[in-house]
């Protein structure tokens, strides 16, 4: 039977493409272990190329061969037609862990931790998040939001479609307002997605205890939140702790996350990175959306989170820059682990390139690189619970995606540090936003 012919008007359609890489074609909302090895992928035959259909919603209608597009949608006028001739086109990337909101820079403790200084020694000689959480506090909204604003623009000529973004320079409520308030701007400014993410219990104030601390974002912190949520001031998506010896310990991380959960927040937090501490066991309790780091992540830890739906969130970046072990990424795999990955963009990881953090995560971590998209697509929105609108190019999600110069996807991981070069089309939801040779559209 011949299919119906389409009529109308429609938003989008990139034609001629070499490949398409869907990553998945069966509306899986993540991909565990050994299903990461395996990615959907659609290639030019000998005798048609590959179509991506977008309707005026911004939403993908149809993957399919030139050829059957051009039958079954030609009744249909396209807005705008990409000629994506010996390119590929693969999902948006998602940075699925970033603390991007901050002031001032640490470029003098890079110079301590080539010295040898290790992170806890550069955080108790006064250091450290304290450093970036001084700054901050002496910065105005105004002047952190044009800050982020610029990051932005650079994470998105990197192919970043979907972005977490962390508070946690604040530690006061005053002040981790003024940080999630930032994020809030940055929602509706720029087309990127944001899922924002409260992360007031990121260190412990110079002037209180682990109780006071913790006391005070159970107590204070979360309630005035919990009312900004209410009213419609602030939209907040996730609840972060860092969980680490000398910071929260499990005890405490457990209560904060829990309150965070009573006012509707999903669970997405540090852990075993420097010590080993039990984050991933508690994330499995918890049902937790996601855990990130792991560098220290116990066998019972491993089998834990890959029994479970949390998605652990590794940052290559981290491990490279502040000399730490690497985390088990092969063992987790090998046990059923869903992994993603995250830029850790921070003052102390000062990395928003995701197609690097794909590079490092395949030469440092093991991954191979359809692990590495995969964990940088659909895993990482599912660990942000958005892998059913993003992370894979299936009829029915966001057109979110990235046009490369390139006939092969492999291309963009291979060739490290050629970015700018690399990715050429930036469309999130069927909107062009990003062109390498327009410079219109580097502007928002």
């Amino acid at each position: 039977m011949a299919a119906s012919k389409m009529t109308g008007e429609y938003l989008l359609r990139i034609r001629n493409a070499k490949q398409v890489v869907q990553i998945c074609r069966n509306r899986q909302l993540m991909l565990k272990g050994s299903e990461m090895k395996n990615i959907a992928v659609v290639d030019r035959t000998d005798n048609s190329g590959v179509s991506i259909i977008v309707d005026n919603a911004g939403i993908i209608a149809d993957v399919c061969l030139d050829i059957d597009a051009d039958i079954k949608y030609s009744g249909v006028t396209f807005r705008r037609n990409i000629d994506a001739t010996g390119k590929c086109v693969i999902p948006g990337l998602v940075d699925a862990h970033t603390h991007p909101v901050w002031a001032g820079d640490r470029v003098h403790e890079f110079a301590m931790k080539l010295a040898g200084a290790t992170y806890l020694e550069v955080h108790e000689k006064g250091g450290g998040i304290h450093h970036t959480v001084d700054k901050t506090h002496e910065a105005t909204k105004d002047y952190l939001l044009s800050l982020f604003m610029n990051r932005l623009r650079k994470m998105l000529r990197h192919g970043t479609t979907l972005l977490e973004a962390k508070s946690g320079y604040g530690l006061d409520t005053q002040n981790e307002i003024k940080m999630l308030e930032v994020i809030e701007s940055g929602k509706s400014a720029q087309p990127i997605e944001i899922s924002s993410t409260y992360c007031g219990a990121h260190t412990i104030p110079k002037s209180m205890s682990l109780q006071e601390a913790s006391n005070d974002v159970i107590a204070n912190q979360i309630p005035a939140l919990k009312e900004l949520i209410y009213k419609g001031e602030l939209n907040i998506d996730n609840i972060d702790v860092f969980c680490e010896k000398g910071v929260f310990d499990i005890v405490e991380t457990r209560k904060i996350l829990k309150a965070g959960v009573d006012i509707g927040l999903n669970i997405n937090f540090h852990g075993d990175e420097l010590n080993p501490t039990n984050s991933a066991e508690l994330a499995a309790e918890l049902n937790s959306c996601a855990v990130s780091h792991l560098e220290e992540i116990s066998p019972e830890g491993i089998q834990a989170i890959a029994k479970s739906s949390t998605i652990a969130i590794l940052l290559p970046t981290t491990a490279y820059i502040l000399r730490l072990k690497r985390p088990p990424a092969r063992l987790m795999l090998e046990k059923g682990v869903a992994i993603a990955l995250g830029s850790d963009f921070n003052p102390n990881a000062y990395c928003m390139n995701m197609p690097m953090v794909m590079h490092l995560a395949c030469v440092l971590l093991n991954l191979s690189m359809e692990e590495a998209l995969v964990a940088s697509t659909i895993n990482a929105a599912a660990a942000l619970k958005k892998s059913d609108k993003h992370g894979s190019l299936e009829p029915g999600k966001y057109a979110n995606l990235l046009i490369l110069a390139a006939e092969r996807w492999e291309h963009l991981i291979y060739q490290f540090g050629e970015t700018d070069s690399m990715i050429e089309t930036v469309v999130i939801r069927g909107c062009v936003v990003y062109e390498s040779n327009n410079s219109s559209t580097h502007q928002f």
